[in-house]
């Protein structure tokens, strides 16, 4: 019987690491096929993608994945318990997902679970740590971080929290639970870079290093850390100007939508709390460029990442009734690409659960689907769209969610 393995993705872009993890995921599974939920425009850490979402389609089809399904965006910019959330209830939806597999700093599923069995369960003694270490100032990742340590009082699990991807591993195996999957949870080693590092060893770079090539033209030395194909589209929308290289693309109408908003608005943003909106009101009439901004607004509490994912909402018009929507609902399945293994695996996901909202036109799903909450949701990829195009150096083309069809190799 054929095996589905699933992967969260943001492939920002696609490179030798992730070949890396895609292939020994493969083997280590023994999976015949594989689909990949991916970030669309702008991602978790709050932040653009390079290229945008049917590009990086395109590179993760030709490195072997067979079916990829867009992450909705209030998804894929939120927080790494609400981005879990979002892709594991859509792998579990498919109802053909065997196995999870997910990069992490320390490669040990067992570590791993024991933190998210408290997390999931928060006996009252974690929950008192973790209230006395919040009374501190501390933001809340390392609030938490302590709490557990001081809870499970084993030097073992020192900075298995203070790492990206081993906080993303305890909330995907949070969500399994949450949502009792039958799905089975594999780790896989993080080779050589770490996930945040703009340093690359030999031909493994993480995503962040890529980028911050591209922003200073380093493109001799890109080649050697992606795969050709990667490489061939990269250097083709950058020589279009068809790429966005970082958050500060924006950073002229953040300043003024945070301008134009009130108090109240701000504090309506997600993440915003403890009076913040007034910090933030504060610094943007202060402010004309991002960096001075962040750097007025960072404390021990708000981290740059959460600060920037305020950013976001801001620029996408997404509140907190947005953030709400989109956890108490089934999101639907928005087809990117296929190859000929991944068509077949839409026609048994399909077969699987009938009543699952698969998207393969937006278009046919706005004029025929009733359901206001997904509409609402859909709405918000379309505008995050629009958005990303005015970053482009060349041109803005507008509405590319109804013109840009489905990826196919």
């Amino acid at each position: 019987m054929s095996k589905v393995l699933g992967i969260v993705a943001e492939y920002n872009p696609f490179h030798n690491g992730h070949l890396y993890h895609l292939e020994n995921s493969k083997k280590l599974t023994n999976c015949d096929f594989s689909i990949a939920i991916m970030s669309g425009n702008f991602t978790q850490r709050g932040t653009t993608s390079i290229i945008d979402k049917w590009q990086k389609t395109k590179m993760a089809l030709l490195s072997g994945i067979d079916l990829v399904i867009e992450l909705p965006v209030l998804y894929s910019i939120s927080s790494s318990e609400n981005f879990a959330d979002g892709n594991i209830k859509i792998l579990n939806s498919l109802g053909i997902i065997d196995y999870l597999a997910f990069g992490s700093e320390t490669g040990d599923i067992n570590l791993l679970s024991k933190i998210a069995n408290v997390l999931f369960y928060e006996p009252c003694e974690y929950k008192e740590f973790l209230s006395h270490e919040l009374k501190k100032g501390l933001s809340f990742p390392k609030a938490r971080e302590n709490a557990l340590l001081m809870y499970l009082n084993d030097n073992t699990y020192s900075n298995i929290l203070s790492s990206s991807n081993n906080i993303l591993g305890v909330e995907y195996l949070k969500a399994l639970k949450k949502y009792n999957s039958f799905i089975k949870p594999f780790c896989i080693t993080r080779f050589k870079s770490e996930y945040n590092s703009i340093n690359f060893s030999d031909n493994i770079a993480s995503a962040t290093a890529i980028r911050t090539l591209v922003k200073n033209k380093k493109f001799d030395i890109i080649k050697n850390l992606v795969p050709e194909h990667t490489y061939s589209i990269l250097m083709e929308n950058i020589q279009k100007g068809n790429f966005v290289s970082d958050l500060q693309t924006f950073e002229k109408e953040i300043i003024y939508v945070l301008r134009k908003m009130s108090i109240e608005e701000i504090a309506n943003l997600p993440d915003v709390s403890e009076g913040l909106e007034f910090a933030i009101k504060k610094a943007s009439n202060l402010c004309n460029n991002l960096t001075s901004l962040l750097n007025i607004l960072k404390s021990k509490r708000y981290t740059q990442t959460r600060l920037q994912r305020i950013l976001l909402y801001a620029l996408l018009d997404i509140t907190k009734n947005d953030l709400d929507i989109s956890k108490n609902i089934l999101p639907y399945i928005r087809v990117l690409g296929f190859n000929k293994n991944g068509k077949n695996l839409i026609s048994e996901i399909c077969k699987k659960n009938p009543q699952l909202k698969i998207i393969t036109s937006v278009k046919k799903f706005i004029d025929f689907n009733y359901d206001d909450d997904l509409k609402q949701l859909l709405d918000k990829d379309i505008f995050a769209t629009n958005v990303y195009t005015i970053g482009f150096e060349k041109s803005s083309l507008n509405n590319w969610d109804f013109s840009n069809g489905i990826v196919k190799i």
